[in-house]
Protein backbone atom coordinates (compact mmCIF):
# COMPACT_ATOMS: atom_id res chain seq x y z
CA UNK A 1 0.00 0.00 0.00
CA UNK A 2 1.37 3.49 -0.86
CA UNK A 3 1.91 6.23 1.58
CA UNK A 4 -0.72 9.33 1.58
CA UNK A 5 0.85 12.15 -0.82
CA UNK A 6 1.25 15.17 0.98
CA UNK A 7 0.15 16.77 -2.08
CA UNK A 8 -3.38 15.45 -1.98
CA UNK A 9 -4.45 17.97 0.76
CA UNK A 10 -2.91 20.92 -0.14
CA UNK A 11 -6.49 23.33 -0.32
CA UNK A 12 -7.53 22.31 3.30
CA UNK A 13 -7.14 25.46 5.40
CA UNK A 14 -5.12 26.50 7.88
CA UNK A 15 -6.26 26.95 11.08
CA UNK A 16 -4.90 29.36 14.13
CA UNK A 17 -4.96 26.94 17.30
CA UNK A 18 -6.84 29.32 19.40
CA UNK A 19 -9.39 29.96 16.15
CA UNK A 20 -9.75 26.21 16.02
CA UNK A 21 -10.43 25.09 19.91
CA UNK A 22 -13.19 27.97 19.74
CA UNK A 23 -14.74 26.10 16.63
CA UNK A 24 -14.78 22.69 18.21
CA UNK A 25 -16.18 24.60 21.48
CA UNK A 26 -18.65 26.01 19.30
CA UNK A 27 -19.77 22.99 17.94
CA UNK A 28 -19.91 20.91 21.01
CA UNK A 29 -22.04 23.09 22.40
CA UNK A 30 -24.19 23.44 19.68
CA UNK A 31 -24.64 19.78 19.37
CA UNK A 32 -24.39 18.64 22.97
CA UNK A 33 -25.59 20.89 25.90
CA UNK A 34 -27.18 20.76 27.78
CA UNK A 35 -26.13 16.97 28.87
CA UNK A 36 -26.11 14.94 31.69
CA UNK A 37 -23.08 12.78 32.51
CA UNK A 38 -23.17 10.12 35.28
CA UNK A 39 -19.91 8.67 36.86
CA UNK A 40 -17.69 8.58 39.51
CA UNK A 41 -15.89 11.37 41.34
CA UNK A 42 -12.03 11.45 41.52
CA UNK A 43 -9.04 14.09 41.97
CA UNK A 44 -11.53 16.18 43.95
CA UNK A 45 -9.90 19.54 45.28
CA UNK A 46 -11.56 23.07 46.21
CA UNK A 47 -9.25 25.92 45.10
CA UNK A 48 -9.40 29.28 47.41
CA UNK A 49 -12.06 30.82 45.31
CA UNK A 50 -14.44 28.73 46.40
CA UNK A 51 -14.64 26.92 42.99
CA UNK A 52 -14.33 22.82 42.88
CA UNK A 53 -12.26 21.08 40.01
CA UNK A 54 -12.53 17.25 39.88
CA UNK A 55 -12.86 14.41 37.53
CA UNK A 56 -15.92 12.20 36.46
CA UNK A 57 -14.83 8.55 35.17
CA UNK A 58 -15.84 5.42 34.60
CA UNK A 59 -14.83 2.00 33.12
CA UNK A 60 -14.61 3.66 29.64
CA UNK A 61 -13.35 7.00 30.35
CA UNK A 62 -12.88 10.18 31.79
CA UNK A 63 -14.15 14.03 31.69
CA UNK A 64 -12.65 17.02 33.61
CA UNK A 65 -15.23 18.74 35.41
CA UNK A 66 -15.78 22.37 37.03
CA UNK A 67 -17.95 23.58 39.85
CA UNK A 68 -18.10 26.96 40.32
CA UNK A 69 -18.97 28.93 43.59
CA UNK A 70 -21.92 30.00 43.20
CA UNK A 71 -23.31 26.54 42.26
CA UNK A 72 -21.36 24.55 44.75
CA UNK A 73 -22.64 26.71 47.74
CA UNK A 74 -26.11 26.19 46.58
CA UNK A 75 -25.89 22.37 46.15
CA UNK A 76 -26.59 20.15 48.79
CA UNK A 77 -24.22 17.61 48.07
CA UNK A 78 -20.57 17.71 49.26
CA UNK A 79 -17.99 16.05 46.64
CA UNK A 80 -15.57 13.71 47.31
CA UNK A 81 -13.38 11.11 46.07
CA UNK A 82 -15.35 7.86 45.18
CA UNK A 83 -19.10 9.38 45.36
CA UNK A 84 -20.92 8.61 42.50
CA UNK A 85 -23.16 11.51 40.99
CA UNK A 86 -25.22 12.54 38.16
CA UNK A 87 -24.24 15.45 37.07
CA UNK A 88 -26.18 18.67 34.64
CA UNK A 89 -24.26 21.13 32.81
CA UNK A 90 -22.67 21.96 29.24
CA UNK A 91 -19.72 20.78 27.83
CA UNK A 92 -17.10 23.15 26.46
CA UNK A 93 -13.03 23.67 25.83
CA UNK A 94 -10.94 25.23 28.26
CA UNK A 95 -8.84 27.21 25.50
CA UNK A 96 -5.90 27.98 27.62
CA UNK A 97 -4.39 24.28 27.99
CA UNK A 98 -7.12 22.59 25.12
CA UNK A 99 -9.22 20.72 27.75
CA UNK A 100 -12.55 19.06 27.08
CA UNK A 101 -14.19 19.86 30.27
CA UNK A 102 -18.01 19.76 32.15
CA UNK A 103 -19.27 23.17 33.45
CA UNK A 104 -21.35 21.96 35.93
CA UNK A 105 -24.88 23.04 36.94
CA UNK A 106 -26.39 20.52 39.21
CA UNK A 107 -25.21 17.73 41.28
CA UNK A 108 -27.31 14.73 42.20
CA UNK A 109 -26.40 11.18 44.29
CA UNK A 110 -26.38 8.74 41.50
CA UNK A 111 -28.52 5.52 42.36
CA UNK A 112 -29.90 6.78 46.29
CA UNK A 113 -30.28 10.64 44.85
CA UNK A 114 -33.82 10.52 45.41
CA UNK A 115 -33.80 8.82 48.44
CA UNK A 116 -30.90 11.68 49.83
CA UNK A 117 -33.30 14.36 48.81
CA UNK A 118 -36.23 12.73 50.88
CA UNK A 119 -34.17 13.09 53.53
CA UNK A 120 -33.29 16.47 53.44
CA UNK A 121 -36.58 17.59 52.61
CA UNK A 122 -37.85 15.59 56.23
CA UNK A 123 -34.46 17.30 57.73
CA UNK A 124 -35.98 20.60 56.88
CA UNK A 125 -39.43 19.49 58.01
CA UNK A 126 -38.45 18.39 61.54
CA UNK A 127 -35.58 21.22 61.96
CA UNK A 128 -38.62 23.66 61.46
CA UNK A 129 -40.57 22.17 64.59
CA UNK A 130 -38.11 22.50 66.58
CA UNK A 131 -36.95 18.77 67.33
CA UNK A 132 -33.45 19.51 66.29
CA UNK A 133 -33.05 22.59 68.55
CA UNK A 134 -29.64 22.27 70.65
CA UNK A 135 -31.37 24.16 73.36
CA UNK A 136 -33.97 21.23 74.50
CA UNK A 137 -30.65 18.35 74.33
CA UNK A 138 -29.93 17.24 77.81
CA UNK A 139 -25.79 16.43 79.24
CA UNK A 140 -25.67 13.22 80.23
CA UNK A 141 -25.37 12.06 83.73
CA UNK A 142 -21.48 11.72 84.80
CA UNK A 143 -22.00 8.34 87.19
CA UNK A 144 -25.37 6.80 85.55
CA UNK A 145 -26.84 4.27 88.11
CA UNK A 146 -29.01 2.02 84.90
CA UNK A 147 -28.92 1.99 81.36
CA UNK A 148 -31.14 1.10 78.81
CA UNK A 149 -30.49 -0.16 74.95
CA UNK A 150 -32.89 0.00 72.34
CA UNK A 151 -31.62 -2.09 69.38
CA UNK A 152 -32.38 -5.98 67.48
CA UNK A 153 -31.36 -8.89 69.78
CA UNK A 154 -29.21 -10.17 66.79
CA UNK A 155 -27.35 -7.30 66.15
CA UNK A 156 -23.58 -6.82 66.26
CA UNK A 157 -24.09 -3.24 67.66
CA UNK A 158 -25.89 -5.04 70.74
CA UNK A 159 -22.90 -7.52 70.92
CA UNK A 160 -20.00 -4.17 70.60
CA UNK A 161 -22.56 -2.51 73.35
CA UNK A 162 -22.51 -5.48 75.94
CA UNK A 163 -18.72 -5.76 75.27
CA UNK A 164 -18.12 -2.34 76.19
CA UNK A 165 -20.01 -2.59 79.40
CA UNK A 166 -18.66 -5.26 80.74
CA UNK A 167 -15.05 -3.74 80.25
CA UNK A 168 -15.90 -0.46 81.21
CA UNK A 169 -18.44 -0.16 83.89
CA UNK A 170 -19.97 -4.49 84.72
CA UNK A 171 -21.34 -2.91 88.07
CA UNK A 172 -23.41 -0.87 85.84
CA UNK A 173 -26.75 -2.91 85.34
CA UNK A 174 -28.43 -2.78 81.75
CA UNK A 175 -31.64 -3.19 80.15
CA UNK A 176 -32.51 -4.53 76.62
CA UNK A 177 -35.62 -3.16 74.66
CA UNK A 178 -35.59 -5.13 71.58
CA UNK A 179 -36.62 -3.84 68.41
CA UNK A 180 -36.27 -4.09 64.56
CA UNK A 181 -33.87 -1.89 63.07
CA UNK A 182 -34.42 -2.19 59.58
CA UNK A 183 -37.05 -2.80 57.38
CA UNK A 184 -40.68 -1.51 57.28
CA UNK A 185 -41.47 -2.61 60.64
CA UNK A 186 -38.65 -1.39 62.33
CA UNK A 187 -40.05 2.38 62.92
CA UNK A 188 -42.97 1.28 64.70
CA UNK A 189 -40.69 -1.62 67.07
CA UNK A 190 -38.42 1.24 67.54
CA UNK A 191 -41.00 3.89 68.82
CA UNK A 192 -42.67 0.73 70.98
CA UNK A 193 -39.65 -0.10 72.66
CA UNK A 194 -38.94 3.65 73.61
CA UNK A 195 -42.34 4.05 75.00
CA UNK A 196 -41.59 1.14 77.21
CA UNK A 197 -38.43 2.35 78.40
CA UNK A 198 -40.03 5.79 79.02
CA UNK A 199 -42.58 3.74 81.49
CA UNK A 200 -39.97 1.96 83.12
CA UNK A 201 -38.20 5.29 83.65
CA UNK A 202 -41.81 6.67 84.87
CA UNK A 203 -42.01 3.54 87.21
CA UNK A 204 -38.88 3.58 89.34
CA UNK A 205 -36.74 6.13 87.51
CA UNK A 206 -34.76 3.43 85.75
CA UNK A 207 -32.85 3.58 83.08
CA UNK A 208 -31.33 7.10 83.86
CA UNK A 209 -29.67 6.88 80.10
CA UNK A 210 -31.21 5.20 77.26
CA UNK A 211 -28.61 3.93 73.76
CA UNK A 212 -30.57 3.58 70.61
CA UNK A 213 -27.87 1.57 68.33
CA UNK A 214 -26.81 -0.17 65.08
CA UNK A 215 -24.25 -1.06 63.34
CA UNK A 216 -23.51 0.43 60.17
CA UNK A 217 -25.29 0.36 56.71
CA UNK A 218 -26.67 1.81 53.02
CA UNK A 219 -29.13 5.04 53.49
CA UNK A 220 -31.52 2.23 52.57
CA UNK A 221 -30.90 0.15 55.32
CA UNK A 222 -30.71 3.07 57.69
CA UNK A 223 -34.05 4.40 56.76
CA UNK A 224 -36.24 3.10 59.54
CA UNK A 225 -33.91 5.96 61.85
CA UNK A 226 -35.30 8.79 59.48
CA UNK A 227 -38.83 7.98 60.19
CA UNK A 228 -40.84 11.44 61.77
CA UNK A 229 -42.87 8.78 64.36
CA UNK A 230 -39.42 7.91 65.48
CA UNK A 231 -37.81 11.23 65.63
CA UNK A 232 -41.08 12.80 67.86
CA UNK A 233 -40.79 9.72 69.79
CA UNK A 234 -36.95 10.25 70.66
CA UNK A 235 -38.12 14.17 71.75
CA UNK A 236 -40.38 12.82 74.14
CA UNK A 237 -37.82 11.35 76.32
CA UNK A 238 -37.73 11.62 80.00
CA UNK A 239 -34.59 10.61 80.14
CA UNK A 240 -30.88 11.60 78.09
CA UNK A 241 -31.19 9.36 74.98
CA UNK A 242 -27.99 8.47 73.20
CA UNK A 243 -27.99 7.54 69.82
CA UNK A 244 -25.04 5.44 68.33
CA UNK A 245 -26.87 4.30 64.64
CA UNK A 246 -24.01 3.32 61.72
CA UNK A 247 -20.43 4.52 61.38
CA UNK A 248 -18.77 7.87 61.95
CA UNK A 249 -19.77 9.03 58.38
CA UNK A 250 -23.54 7.58 58.62
CA UNK A 251 -26.43 10.90 59.79
CA UNK A 252 -29.91 9.86 60.70
CA UNK A 253 -32.34 12.10 61.50
CA UNK A 254 -32.13 10.11 64.97
CA UNK A 255 -28.65 11.38 65.55
CA UNK A 256 -30.30 14.97 65.44
CA UNK A 257 -33.33 14.24 67.71
CA UNK A 258 -30.78 12.62 70.71
CA UNK A 259 -29.56 14.62 72.93
CA UNK A 260 -26.19 13.01 72.03
CA UNK A 261 -24.84 11.74 68.96
CA UNK A 262 -22.23 9.16 69.06
CA UNK A 263 -20.08 8.45 65.70
CA UNK A 264 -20.67 4.30 66.41
CA UNK A 265 -23.00 1.37 69.37
CA UNK A 266 -19.43 1.73 70.95
CA UNK A 267 -18.26 5.35 71.57
CA UNK A 268 -22.44 5.51 72.57
CA UNK A 269 -21.32 2.60 75.79
CA UNK A 270 -18.38 4.39 76.16
CA UNK A 271 -19.77 7.88 76.65
CA UNK A 272 -22.28 6.67 78.91
CA UNK A 273 -19.88 4.20 81.53
CA UNK A 274 -17.15 6.04 82.55
CA UNK A 275 -14.13 3.48 82.92
CA UNK A 276 -14.01 2.00 86.55
CA UNK A 277 -10.38 2.07 86.40
CA UNK A 278 -11.02 5.75 86.33
CA UNK A 279 -13.46 5.59 88.97
CA UNK A 280 -11.21 3.74 91.26
CA UNK A 281 -8.75 5.72 90.68
CA UNK A 282 -10.98 9.07 92.01
CA UNK A 283 -12.02 7.25 94.82
CA UNK A 284 -8.07 6.68 95.73
CA UNK A 285 -7.34 10.49 95.26
CA UNK A 286 -10.47 11.02 97.34
CA UNK A 287 -9.56 8.95 100.25
CA UNK A 288 -5.91 10.48 100.31
CA UNK A 289 -7.46 14.15 99.72
CA UNK A 290 -9.62 13.32 103.25
CA UNK A 291 -7.06 11.80 104.97
CA UNK A 292 -4.36 14.47 104.62
CA UNK A 293 -7.53 16.60 105.64
CA UNK A 294 -8.06 14.84 109.01
CA UNK A 295 -4.21 15.16 109.69
CA UNK A 296 -4.27 18.75 109.15
CA UNK A 297 -6.68 19.11 111.65
CA UNK A 298 -5.38 16.83 114.21
CA UNK A 299 -2.00 18.92 113.73
CA UNK A 300 -4.12 22.55 114.10
CA UNK A 301 -5.84 21.25 116.99
CA UNK A 302 -2.86 19.87 118.56
CA UNK A 303 -1.22 23.90 118.46
CA UNK A 304 -4.53 24.99 120.20
CA UNK A 305 -3.74 23.11 122.92
CA UNK A 306 -0.06 23.92 123.35
CA UNK A 307 -1.16 27.33 122.81
CA UNK A 308 -3.55 27.17 125.86
CA UNK A 309 -1.56 25.25 127.82
CA UNK A 310 1.62 28.42 127.38
CA UNK A 311 -1.50 30.25 128.47
CA UNK A 312 -2.42 28.45 131.59
CA UNK A 313 1.18 28.35 132.59
CA UNK A 314 1.97 26.71 136.14
CA UNK A 315 -0.41 26.70 138.99
CA UNK A 316 1.62 28.55 141.57
CA UNK A 317 2.32 31.68 139.03
CA UNK A 318 -1.19 31.83 138.69
CA UNK A 319 -1.83 31.81 142.36
CA UNK A 320 0.56 34.40 143.16
CA UNK A 321 -0.92 36.84 140.21
CA UNK A 322 -4.33 36.24 142.04
CA UNK A 323 -3.12 37.19 145.41
CA UNK A 324 -1.06 40.16 144.15
CA UNK A 325 -4.58 41.47 142.71
CA UNK A 326 -6.07 40.87 145.73
CA UNK A 327 -3.72 42.88 147.75
CA UNK A 328 -3.98 45.59 145.33
CA UNK A 329 -7.86 45.69 145.58
CA UNK A 330 -7.43 45.57 149.38
CA UNK A 331 -5.32 48.92 149.70
CA UNK A 332 -7.41 50.53 147.51
CA UNK A 333 -10.72 49.89 149.33
CA UNK A 334 -8.61 51.22 152.68
CA UNK A 335 -7.54 54.12 150.50
CA UNK A 336 -11.05 54.53 149.80
CA UNK A 337 -12.60 54.77 153.32
CA UNK A 338 -9.77 56.62 154.39
CA UNK A 339 -10.62 59.17 151.04
CA UNK A 340 -14.39 59.14 152.16
CA UNK A 341 -14.04 59.64 155.66
CA UNK A 342 -11.87 62.78 155.22
CA UNK A 343 -14.46 64.14 152.73
CA UNK A 344 -17.15 63.27 155.32
CA UNK A 345 -15.06 65.33 157.75
CA UNK A 346 -14.12 68.02 155.67
CA UNK A 347 -17.70 68.51 154.38
CA UNK A 348 -18.81 68.81 158.07
CA UNK A 349 -16.25 70.86 158.81
CA UNK A 350 -17.64 73.32 155.84
CA UNK A 351 -21.09 73.16 157.90
CA UNK A 352 -20.11 73.54 160.59
CA UNK A 353 -18.37 76.83 159.12
CA UNK A 354 -21.51 77.48 157.98
CA UNK A 355 -23.73 77.61 161.07
CA UNK A 356 -24.28 80.49 163.25
CA UNK A 357 -22.43 80.17 166.86
CA UNK A 358 -25.47 79.86 168.63
CA UNK A 359 -27.58 76.91 166.39
CA UNK A 360 -26.81 74.32 169.46
CA UNK A 361 -29.79 72.35 167.71
CA UNK A 362 -28.30 71.93 163.92
CA UNK A 363 -24.52 71.17 165.46
CA UNK A 364 -26.34 68.12 167.67
CA UNK A 365 -27.90 67.27 164.76
CA UNK A 366 -24.79 67.24 162.39
CA UNK A 367 -23.03 65.74 165.03
CA UNK A 368 -25.21 62.48 165.24
CA UNK A 369 -25.44 62.47 161.12
CA UNK A 370 -21.04 62.02 161.49
CA UNK A 371 -21.52 59.14 163.90
CA UNK A 372 -23.73 57.56 161.88
CA UNK A 373 -22.06 57.40 158.77
CA UNK A 374 -18.82 56.52 161.00
CA UNK A 375 -20.62 53.83 162.26
CA UNK A 376 -21.75 52.63 158.39
CA UNK A 377 -18.31 52.91 156.96
CA UNK A 378 -16.91 49.98 158.70
CA UNK A 379 -19.37 47.78 158.26
CA UNK A 380 -19.36 48.75 154.73
CA UNK A 381 -15.03 47.85 154.83
CA UNK A 382 -16.17 44.96 156.16
CA UNK A 383 -18.29 43.47 153.52
CA UNK A 384 -16.35 44.59 150.53
CA UNK A 385 -13.14 42.65 151.95
CA UNK A 386 -15.43 39.13 152.83
CA UNK A 387 -16.88 39.49 149.13
CA UNK A 388 -12.96 39.83 147.94
CA UNK A 389 -12.00 37.34 150.43
CA UNK A 390 -14.77 34.97 148.84
CA UNK A 391 -13.58 35.14 145.37
CA UNK A 392 -9.91 34.50 146.67
CA UNK A 393 -11.44 31.43 147.73
CA UNK A 394 -12.77 30.30 144.47
CA UNK A 395 -9.98 31.41 142.90
CA UNK A 396 -7.65 29.40 145.07
CA UNK A 397 -10.37 25.95 144.73
CA UNK A 398 -10.02 26.33 140.25
CA UNK A 399 -6.23 26.42 140.89
CA UNK A 400 -6.05 23.81 142.96
CA UNK A 401 -7.61 21.73 140.57
CA UNK A 402 -5.06 22.32 138.16
CA UNK A 403 -2.32 21.40 140.72
CA UNK A 404 -0.39 18.53 138.73
CA UNK A 405 0.18 17.53 142.93
CA UNK A 406 -3.41 16.36 143.22
CA UNK A 407 -3.61 14.44 139.84
CA UNK A 408 -0.44 11.98 141.46
CA UNK A 409 -2.26 11.89 144.82
CA UNK A 410 -4.59 9.77 142.89
CA UNK A 411 -2.20 7.17 141.86
CA UNK A 412 -0.66 8.78 138.93
CA UNK A 413 2.62 9.50 137.83
CA UNK A 414 4.81 11.52 135.99
CA UNK A 415 7.55 10.08 133.84
CA UNK A 416 10.68 12.44 132.15
CA UNK A 417 13.25 11.28 130.20
CA UNK A 418 16.94 11.61 130.25
CA UNK A 419 16.55 16.00 128.78
CA UNK A 420 14.09 16.51 131.73
CA UNK A 421 11.22 16.66 129.28
CA UNK A 422 8.02 14.82 129.67
CA UNK A 423 7.32 11.05 127.88
CA UNK A 424 4.10 11.09 126.08
CA UNK A 425 5.00 8.01 124.04
CA UNK A 426 6.46 5.30 124.93
CA UNK A 427 8.26 4.92 121.47
CA UNK A 428 10.50 7.92 122.91
CA UNK A 429 11.97 5.98 125.49
CA UNK A 430 13.95 2.63 124.19
CA UNK A 431 14.48 -0.35 126.33
CA UNK A 432 17.71 0.43 128.38
CA UNK A 433 16.78 4.41 128.84
CA UNK A 434 16.73 6.06 132.14
CA UNK A 435 13.78 7.57 132.69
CA UNK A 436 12.73 9.37 136.31
CA UNK A 437 9.06 8.69 138.10
CA UNK A 438 7.88 11.49 139.83
CA UNK A 439 5.15 10.28 142.62
CA UNK A 440 2.56 12.23 145.15
CA UNK A 441 5.44 11.80 147.76
CA UNK A 442 8.96 11.44 146.68
CA UNK A 443 10.71 10.37 143.00
CA UNK A 444 11.83 7.35 141.65
CA UNK A 445 15.34 6.52 139.12
CA UNK A 446 14.18 3.64 136.66
CA UNK A 447 15.45 1.87 133.66
CA UNK A 448 12.75 0.73 130.44
CA UNK A 449 13.17 -3.08 130.06
CA UNK A 450 11.01 -3.57 127.56
CA UNK A 451 7.58 -1.98 126.09
CA UNK A 452 4.44 -3.32 126.49
CA UNK A 453 1.64 -3.32 123.91
CA UNK A 454 -2.03 -2.28 125.38
CA UNK A 455 -3.14 0.45 127.69
CA UNK A 456 -2.62 -0.60 131.12
CA UNK A 457 -5.61 -1.27 133.69
CA UNK A 458 -6.99 2.13 134.98
CA UNK A 459 -6.30 1.96 138.87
Amino acid sequence: MLPPNPTDHVDAPVWAVGALVAALADALRARFNPVQVEGEVAGCTQASSGHVYFTLKDEQGQLRCALFRRVAQASAVTLRDGLRVRLLGRLDVYAPRGDLQLIVERVQLAGQGALYEQFMRLKAALAAEGLFDAARKRALPPYPESLGVVTSLDAAALRDVATTLARRAPHLPVRVYPAAVQGPQAPAQLCAALQRAYDDFAACGAPQVLLLVRGGGSLEDLWAFNDPDLVRTIVRAPMPVVCGVGHETDVTLADFAADVRAPTPTAAAELCAPARADLLQRCTQQRQRLRDAVRRQLDTQAQRVDRLVLRIGRPSQRLAQQRQWLQALQHRAQRAVQRTLQDQRERLRTATARLPASPAMRLAVARQQWLAQQQRLPRAVEALLQRHAQRLQRWQAQLALLDPQRVLQRGYALVTGPDGHVLLDAAHAPPGARVRVRLARGALAARVEQHVDGAADTP
